[in-house]
């Protein structure tokens, strides 16, 4: 992934405000030339001891991807207000922008 890329995908993270979340599609969409694959991959990369939102991004289903953070992911949420519903999904008046 080019550096630019990375830095543009990891600045949008950053902005999520608390309580609220966002996807990888629209992460995506306000960079140039990102994809939500490319998102994935540098919340993968995400080095030890960071402090960015990772949790506040979901997927376009309005769920959690299915990855080992996920249980940890879903704990920070509620306890920033976001609410599920009984499918799992989260409410869309959470997500941002």
């Amino acid at each position: 992934m080019k550096p630019a890329l990375r830095e543009q995908i990891l600045t949008i993270i950053a902005e999520i405000p608390a309580g609220r979340v966002t996807t990888y599609g629209r992460i995506a969409a306000m960079t140039d030339g990102g994809t939500p694959r490319l998102v994935a991959r540098a919340l993968r990369d995400l080095p030890e001891g960071h402090d960015l939102p990772w949790f506040r991004v979901i997927t376009a289903s309005r769920r959690l991807a299915d990855h080992p953070g996920a249980v940890e992911q879903r704990a920070r949420l509620v306890s920033e207000g976001v609410l599920f519903d009984g499918g799992g999904r989260v409410a869309s008046k959470v997500l941002w922008p």
